[in-house]
This record gives C-alpha cells, structure tokens and sequence, in this order.
C-alpha cells in the first residue's frame, strides 16, 4: 500500500500537470494558425520526444529500452494515443474552448478510467464501481454539459 505523503506528492504532482495540460491545446491551436494542424501536431509531438529523449540519456536507461520488444504490443499504442489526443485537441478547442475541452476531455477519461478499474485492465489492481464513483462520473457529465452552454 502506498504511504500517505506518496500519494499527497502524486496528487499534487498530477493537480500541477493537469492544469498545465489544459493550456496545451490552445497553445497548439495557434501554432497550427500559424502553419497547419498536421505541422503542430507534429511539431508538439516531436517537442515531447526530444525532451524525453533527452531526460532519457541523461539518466542512462538505455537498457530498459530493449525491454519494449518484449512487452505485447498493446503496450506500444500509448505514443498513438497521446498524438490523436494533441491532433484531435488542437482542432476540438477552436469549437469548444479551452474549458469545454479540458471538461470532456477529463469526463471521458474518467469513465474509460473507471471501466478499466473495474475490469482490473493492463494491470491495474481492480477497483468496484461504487455509489460514489457512479455519483461522479454523473456529476463530471453534468460539468461538461454545464461548461459547453453558451449563454
């Protein structure tokens, strides 16, 4: 089980990143003004390779790179999955905004999430749906149909 100030430093840490993730696609959207859609996307893209790369070298994991080849290829589609998220999102927040965008975003993850939890997939340790986790994902539904209104 986790201790208590691992899991305070992992939330805070996510809190911090996620709120820098929602200026992510706006950033993106007018880079692709700017070019086009495919060349930010790319561009964004790239940015994240480079830099990972270079924390990569930095800390000599060279030998967990070989390790990929043996991981089920499932496992290999998480790069494709964060480019459809900055090409569809760059396109997407020009409709709905940054706060429309970020709140469906998060409403979809969160039932995907918890549909994963549930079935313990890719091998997460499996976590019941509860009256309080249903209450939830209503309530992020509610928020994103809430944050879409126009008025």
């Amino acid at each position: 089980m986790n201790s208590t100030s691992a899991v305070i430093g992992a939330l805070v840490l996510s809190l911090v990143v996620g709120g820098l993730i929602a200026a992510q696609p706006p950033i993106n959207a007018e880079l692709a003004r700017r070019s086009s859609d495919l060349a930010a996307a790319l561009f964004s893209v790239a940015v994240s390779f480079f830099a990972l790369a270079a924390v990569f070298l930095f800390l000599g994991e060279f030998g967990s790179l070989w390790k990929i080849r043996d991981a089920p290829p499932v496992y290999w589609t998480g790069g494709l999955l964060g480019a459809l998220f900055v090409g569809v999102s760059l396109v997407t927040v020009r409709v709905l905004g940054a706060g429309a965008l970020t709140a469906a975003l998060i409403s979809a993850q969160l039932i995907v999430a918890a549909v994963l939890d549930q079935l313990g997939a890719f091998g997460l340790d499996r976590v019941s749906f509860s009256g309080v986790r249903i209450v939830a994902v209503a309530a992020l539904i509610l928020g994103t149909v809430l944050m879409t209104v126009r008025l």
